[in-house]
């Protein structure tokens, strides 16, 4: 039986080269993210990050951020079409610090949907938190609005890693994001970028 032989190239055809995902290339974007929008914190900080107009052809939506507060806040708040009535959004949280873990939740009634936890950001001048949050079905109006977020920093140790999870009672399609710390600013070079992702 003869055996045919498939060249490498046939088969990688299509696909990136290896070497343009090494640091310091181009960074790889699959097909299916598209850019949105991007928000950079200048010099003068600001109390919250708004993106508005959402267009509403996308399957789900992504943020992904770094960022850091000015002062004694410990976390980062989100709110979808400026709704801030808080029966409307719960959350919870796995946390680890490197030397302990714990949960916590929020039922209706509480704050608006806590996401991020940035504590011990406000004293360390060059550290900056990272997260990324997925926001699902958003513009499906026959179902409530989930979201999960991965989030962390660390300070030589002292950092915290976070996994979040949120819920909007709401069936609207979501057309505006707020983000805010309660209290404090989000401090320059803090950056912002969403994006839409396709079926």
């Amino acid at each position: 039986m003869a055996i045919a032989r498939v060249k490498t190239s046939s088969i990688l055809q299509g696909f990136p080269k290896s070497r343009s995902l090494l640091a310091g290339n181009a960074g790889f974007s699959p097909d299916n993210y598209e850019s949105i929008s991007t928000v950079i914190v200048g010099s003068g900080g600001t109390s919250e990050i708004n993106f508005t107009s959402i267009p509403q052809d996308y399957a789900h939506l992504q943020i992904r951020l770094i960022g850091r507060v000015t002062g004694g806040a410990t976390e980062l708040r989100v709110k979808f079409n400026g709704d801030t009535t808080t029966s409307n959004y719960y959350w919870h949280e796995l946390y680890g610090t490197g030397s302990a873990a714990g949960a916590t939740n929020q039922g209706a009634g509480g704050t608006p949907l806590r996401t991020m936890y940035w504590g011990g950001l406000p004293t360390a001048t060059s550290t900056f938190g990272a997260g990324v949050m997925d926001i699902l079905d958003y513009a499906n109006t026959n179902k409530n609005k989930t979201l999960r977020m991965l989030s962390g920093y660390d300070n030589n140790s002292a950092g915290y890693i976070h996994f979040d999870s949120g819920l909007w009672m709401s069936t609207s399609a979501i057309t505006s994001i707020t983000l805010y710390p309660p209290s404090v600013n989000l401090t320059q070079y803090s950056k912002f970028a969403l994006y839409g992702i396709k079926d």
